[in-house]
């Protein structure tokens, strides 16, 4: 049972924004740091990554782990609440994921994916955007 009044609940939700995460601010100094330079946000691209680095043709997605459902992570769980409008919502959010995925695969381009949970290791994020990118 959810500990909130719907109310409050309803409010922290509305606050939860899709750009400039906290996460995502952590990987584009990391990225900014190894000296790239990169657009936000790829307006053009299937699921607008968050990093796109056309040049290279690639992009980077930082994900957070409870909308897009990080197997294995603890932040991942479904809400106990409310489960029957929960469970579709974060399974359509996978799917789209796959297909965004996909489609970016076909016009060539490759990605990366950085889960929030990661983010917080900023040395192993680093050793793999410097990675990615260098291939």
């Amino acid at each position: 049972m959810d500990q909130l009044p719907k109310s409050r609940r309803s409010e922290n939700m509305r606050r939860i924004r899709s750009k400039n995460t906290l996460p995502e601010l952590a990987v584009r100094r990391i990225v900014s740091a190894l000296g790239y330079r990169y657009r936000l946000h790829g307006e053009r691209l299937p699921g607008k990554p968050d990093l796109v680095f056309a040049g290279r043709r690639k992009a980077i997605f930082v994900h957070g782990c409870f909308w897009h459902q990080h197997r294995g992570c603890i932040d991942s769980h479904l809400p106990k609440s409310n489960r029957a409008y929960w469970k579709p919502k974060l399974q359509r959010n996978k799917q789209r994921d796959v297909s965004n995925k996909r489609q970016l695969t076909r016009l060539g381009w490759r990605y990366l994916v950085l889960w929030e949970c990661q983010v917080k290791k900023t040395e192993a994020v680093s050793k793999r955007v410097a990675r990615f990118l260098t291939r």
